[in-house]
């Protein structure tokens, strides 16, 4: 008996070694805090959406979840933190778009690859924002002049290569026009650029609804048509590219993932609890107040959107020039 003993437990700490896990030591996890990796500063939206994320989770878990801001590299500090980590379900990460770009300009060697997605709770989409002064009534209006005018108009909302720059890229394309027919004016993000746009420094943003939409409801900027699949509930009256005959989507979304190896059974747990987290009222209603989108995709179906995602945006960042 003793000898069986020793035997079985020689085999366990092998396992434990290894890096295996069992159905039991699944049905345990968690058992002590997780770290949720988020890879931009506090403060900012993916930050806000982390920590309603950590503390709701919390609840569902059991254990604390405690948001740590690992920023720099434009994304690449925080990624690369998240998929390093130790694959044991006890550091997961909020990766965002920028994880299927940063590659593409040589800001680092990570991609979705060395991740693996739990789900993705998040996606705001690009829109085409100008002054509710500017001479352009709608959005045939300014696409009849910058095809008059190449190269006569600035668009600004990210620094060089980002998501929105990448936004504007894309619809450039789509449309047939040259990557230079609109000026990108890179800034550090949004806000700034949309205080550039009420100044005249730019022409429009092709930023996102919400980080645009305090300004829409005061009146000072318009939007004349967004990048999405289909029409924003907040704005039923704003058509998408789609319908205005324009094959293009592009919007900046947020996830979670945990580092590649990670077991398949802790995925499971962290999926399930995750949903029930975005589905809750709680959530709901955080998100709403800050006009942040809600976009639920399980493990299976993100894995599929990083691979599509990651194979669009380096075909339309090498035709704009912003990949090395």
């Amino acid at each position: 008996m003793r000898k069986k003993a020793l035997v079985a437990l020689g085999v366990t700490v092998l396992m434990m070694a290894a890096g295996g896990w069992t159905a039991a030591s699944a049905a345990d996890y968690p058992q002590r805090p997780i770290t949720l990796i988020c890879p931009w500063g506090a403060g900012g939206g993916t930050d806000a959406v982390s920590r309603i994320i950590a503390t709701l989770l919390k609840k569902e878990l059991g254990v604390p979840v405690n948001v740590v801001n690992r920023t720099g590299g434009s994304g690449a500090v925080g990624h690369t933190a998240m998929a390093t980590a130790k694959p044991d379900g006890y550091t997961i990460g909020m990766p965002t778009v920028e994880i299927t770009m940063m590659h593409w300009m040589g800001l680092t060697e990570i991609t979705y690859q060395n991740l693996t997605p739990v789900c993705m709770v998040n996606f705001d989409s690009a829109a085409i924002n100008i002054r509710t002064d500017a001479p352009w009534a709608t959005y045939k209006d300014l696409e009849n002049y910058i095809r008059a005018n190449p190269g006569q108009l600035k668009d600004s909302g990210t620094g060089q290569g980002g998501i929105w720059h990448l936004a504007m890229a894309g619809w450039l394309k789509a449309v047939g026009f040259a990557p230079t027919d609109i000026k990108w004016i890179p800034s550090k993000g949004a806000a700034p650029a949309l205080q550039d746009l009420m100044a005249g420094g730019i022409d429009m943003s092709s930023c996102s609804l919400p980080e645009a939409a305090t300004l829409i409801d005061a009146g000072k900027v318009k939007p004349l048509a967004v990048m999405a699949p289909e029409r924003d509930p907040k704005f039923p009256d704003l058509p998408t590219l789609k319908e205005l005959g324009i094959d293009w989507t592009c919007g900046a979304w947020r996830g979670i993932a945990a580092p590649k190896g990670t077991p398949a059974e802790i995925v499971a747990v962290l999926e399930k609890a995750i949903e029930k987290v975005v589905k809750s009222d709680e959530f709901i209603k955080f998100m709403q107040n800050r006009g942040f989108g809600i976009y639920w995709l399980n493990s299976t179906d993100f894995a599929q959107a990083l691979a599509q995602a990651d194979k669009d945006n380096g075909e339309i960042m090498k035709a704009a020039g912003i990949a090395k």
